[in-house]
């Protein structure tokens, strides 16, 4: 970690804020926390929780003070992910510890007590900078002040010979921090993972802290009678500042009632958002570029919770509330709760959602795990789910949105149409086959067919577009500190009463001033739009080959597979087709592309007629036995090579290559209908036979007569003269001459075995002995191969 040489001068001044801070590596060792730790390896969780009731209650905040880092680390896991902690994560709704652990850590519970008992005492706790977020990190390093004012008057320079600077975080920040770190922390693979991420202790926690300190109704409860340590703020500027210039003006009181709430919802949205800035996000875009962090799926699920959450917080503004002019707001006593409200989700989570979600559509894998991404998508931009009115007797999709709405959509226009479009690329290379890649294309084409929403998008499209209005530079971020308990929101930015200059400064502020903005409703993605929807149509036919030849495969099998006498042709299955799309799975697909494809329509106004000719180019281009062409190629240096539409035609199960074995028939690989045992030994006495009768059976198969071609039939093999195009790979077509010989292989089947024993059975029933029976089973052989011999050269014949 390296300084610039101008922070270094100023090491002498930061040891003097350094001495007088107050940590737990400056006081005497604490009898109770050796105590403790000795416990916490011999009782019983339920019991500790127990013990460190009592403890908070009866021992003072400066014997507390000492144990404080040590319990969170305990209890969250330390920030390396060494240690597990408690597996807040990993707990479940069926442990002995979950409630006892939920009335732990609850909002007003014992540790949220122990918290504000030190918050009284104005300790501070050091945090390594290393595990902040990427992008701020890089801002500490290049010796700039953080965007973020949650680190704004945090920063401890180190002491000669330490090279990493951490951060004084108050008992309520650095509770938070850990809390929140906990869900990204790395923890071991091997842990075994809950079958719903939903019912663990984390993410009810989560929904408590949310709902207790972010309410819908009503206001935070009071943190008992206590004063607490304030903030620096600033006012909102263009220049960046050095780090060694953090603000300490004090903010105003009135805003004090807030203060948690505003440090819980930063504290989430940096650690599991701010992974990505626009720099970082455009660099990534290079395939050179490591990643540096990639989200779960429980932390996607998580996020969605707190989308969802926001929306119900902001939207639980009382319309009376709600200034009617931007002059008329001025004039307008809020309470800083409601004014924290009206600009939540704008101010403090639009940016870093938008990246976040951003490399999570360009880097999550194409299966079904990415509906958790798409679910918090959807989330997000339809605000109007989470206003409490459950009276609207209407379904989601035939409600029209309210044109209160409309500001939202401008504001947040890149959500909608940037991201709909990285949608449309992932979806063109997934299988929408399978029931659940499909559902994820009907979910998204249901979102946007909302009536009135379409219209919105264009109409912030045109505003964006509009010529004459064009900004010279970023709108300033007004990224506000409290002090003394003062509020982020303490000074207001000026009311931007132009909508052309909102949107265009919502897409400069995320893409950046030279971005190339790329229409929804434009040629280019209309289409590629037009290109999904003749992929939908093929999917909907492979779904039905698929439902039609399974229900064909069981029927015939259904009664013979008794008996052993099924299908074993392994060839004979059909590519395309995964364990879960089949039956029930394969019905709902075709239900799913259907109305996607209605939607679809409904979107971009595409008329019956212009639907009509897509299927029926599609219809044209295909005939019934197109299962069997091999998929688009083209002519390459080493053979034939894969096109894009030749991948999407196997991913989608249109076409496949016909994989067979190209080798000797006899060394083909052991069936599953086959006893290894009996090939192994069959195949030695073949062997043994055809060395031993080669050139007479040559001599036998070269005539011309009856015998001749009934040895053919029998000692020849039957693909013998068939030519296939083998492989993509491999353009030249296999010319082999194979010498005539004796096969005992069919003998190993368990299918023959139970047909001779059945045979042998009926002879011992007519009172056939071993011997007669056999004589009758080759002289019918004999018979049969005659009669097929003449019968086939009869058919020959004109």
């Amino acid at each position: 970690f390296k300084f610039p040489h101008w922070i270094e001068l100023q090491v002498a001044s930061a040891e003097l804020e350094l001495r007088n801070m107050s940590t737990p590596s400056l006081q005497q060792p604490s009898f109770l926390l050796a105590n403790l730790k000795a416990d916490a390896t011999t009782k019983h969780l339920i019991q500790r929780c127990q013990d460190l009731l009592k403890i908070i209650d009866e021992y003072p905040a400066k014997e507390l003070h000492l144990i404080f880092p040590w319990l969170v680390e305990n209890v969250f896991g330390s920030l390396d992910g060494i240690i597990s902690g408690w597996n807040l994560r990993l707990l479940h709704s069926r442990s002995n510890e979950y409630n006892v652990v939920l009335d732990f850590l609850n909002p007003s519970g014992p540790m949220m007590k122990l918290v504000y008992k030190l918050q009284a005492e104005d300790y501070k706790y050091e945090l390594p900078v290393n595990y902040l977020p990427g992008p701020v990190k890089v801002c500490i390093q290049e010796g700039v002040l953080p965007d973020c004012p949650l680190f704004h008057n945090k920063l401890q320079f180190p002491p000669p010979g330490v090279l990493t600077p951490n951060l004084a975080l108050n008992p309520f920040e650095f509770f938070m921090f850990n809390f929140a770190y906990c869900l990204i922390a790395p923890r071991n693979p091997l842990q075994a993972q809950l079958s719903s991420w939903t019912d663990s202790a984390y993410f009810v926690l989560v929904d408590m802290y949310l709902k207790y300190f972010l309410p819908v109704e009503g206001s935070v409860p009071p943190a008992s009678s206590v004063s607490f340590a304030g903030y620096g703020v600033h006012s909102p500027s263009l220049l960046k500042h050095h780090i060694f210039h953090q603000p300490s003006v004090n903010a105003d009181p009135a805003a004090q009632e807030i203060w948690r709430s505003e440090t819980l919802l930063l504290m989430f949205v940096e650690i599991w958002l701010h992974h990505y800035s626009l720099d970082m996000y455009q660099k990534l875009q290079s395939p050179q570029v490591k990643e540096p962090f990639s989200p779960s799926e429980e932390h996607v699920l998580v996020v969605r919770l707190l989308v969802k959450h926001l929306h119900a917080f902001s939207n639980s503004l009382k319309p009376e509330q709600l200034p009617s002019s931007p002059s008329a707001h001025s004039h307008t006593h809020t309470s800083p709760l409601e004014e924290f409200k009206r600009v939540v989700v704008q101010r403090f989570v639009q940016q870093k959602l938008y990246l976040f979600l951003q490399h999570c559509f360009g880097h999550w894998p194409l299966d079904a795990s990415f509906r958790a991404v798409l679910e918090t998508w959807l989330s997000y931009i339809q605000p109007w789910r989470y206003t409490g009115e459950n009276n609207n007797p209407q379904p989601d999709q035939n409600r029209t949105i309210l044109d209160k709405w409309e500001p939202f959509v401008h504001e947040n226009l890149l959500l909608y149409t940037k991201l709909f479009q990285g949608f449309l690329n992932r979806a063109v290379r997934t299988d929408l086959v399978n029931a659940k890649n499909a559902l994820m294309v009907f979910r998204v084409a249901k979102v946007f067919a909302q009536p009135n929403l379409t219209e919105m998008i264009q109409k912030g499209e045109q505003l964006f577009l509009e010529p004459e209005h064009v900004l010279h530079h970023r709108q300033p971020r007004g990224y506000l500190t409290p002090s003394q308990g003062g509020s982020y929101l303490s000074s207001r930015q000026r009311v931007v009463t132009d909508t052309v200059l909102k949107v265009k400064s919502h897409v400069y502020s995320l893409e950046g001033q030279d971005c190339q903005y790329k229409q929804m409703f434009g040629s280019e993605v209309r289409g590629a739009v037009l290109k999904f929807i003749q992929i939908i149509a093929q999917a909907r036919q492979t779904a039905k080959r698929i439902s039609d030849h399974s229900n064909e495969a069981a029927a015939n099998n259904s009664i013979l597979s008794w008996f052993g006498l099924g299908s074993s042709d392994l060839n004979n299955t059909f590519s395309g087709a995964e364990p879960e799309d089949s039956g029930e799975c394969l019905k709902k697909t075709h239900e799913f592309l259907d109305r996607a494809l209605e939607n679809l329509c409904q979107i971009f106004k595409l008329n019956q007629g212009q639907l009509t000719q897509l299927l029926s180019n599609l219809s044209s281009s295909q005939d019934d036995g197109h299962s069997r062409q091999l998929p688009d190629c083209i002519q390459g240096e080493n053979g034939l090579v894969l096109t894009d539409l030749g991948r999407r035609q196997i991913i989608n199960g249109l076409r496949r290559f016909e994989v067979q074995y190209q080798g000797d028939p006899e060394l083909q690989p052991i069936r599953s209908y086959e006893s290894a045992l009996l090939v192994r030994l069959l195949y030695r006495v073949s062997s043994v036979l055809n060395d031993r009768f080669r050139l007479h059976m040559s001599a036998l198969c070269s005539r011309s007569d009856l015998l001749g071609r009934l040895g053919r039939r029998y000692l020849t093999a039957p693909d013998s003269s068939v030519r296939l195009k083998r492989s993509p790979m491999s353009p030249r077509t296999l010319e082999r001459s194979l010498q005539p010989r004796l096969s005992l292989r069919p003998l190993a089947s368990y299918r023959t075995l139970l047909m001779l024993l059945l045979f042998y059975t009926l002879g011992a029933l007519l009172s056939f002995g071993p011997l007669p029976s056999t004589a009758l089973l080759l002289v019918g052989a004999l018979l049969y191969g005659v009669l097929m011999t003449l019968f086939a050269e009869k058919l020959k014949t004109p």
